[in-house]
């Protein structure tokens, strides 16, 4: 999988879900990530893009393409 340049994603290589609470990084996807499955209502993208970011914004790691997931 990629990155996606279309709305909302916007070529954003973290993309949180606030549906789970997960960040997902779109470099490093995998197949058994839920990316592909979160509704664009539930997309959150982070300024700045970066993974620091995102947790400093209380999301927890995918499990599948970031690893060391809380749950």
């Amino acid at each position: 999988m990629s990155r996606r340049y279309h709305s909302p994603f916007n070529g954003n290589r973290y993309i949180g879900n606030t549906n789970t609470n997960e960040v997902h990084d779109l470099d490093k996807e995998e197949s058994s990530c839920q990316i592909n499955r979160i509704k664009d209502s539930h997309v959150k993208t982070f300024i700045p893009d970066t993974h620091s970011q995102a947790k400093s914004e209380g999301f927890d790691n995918c499990a599948h393409c970031i690893g060391n997931s809380r749950y």
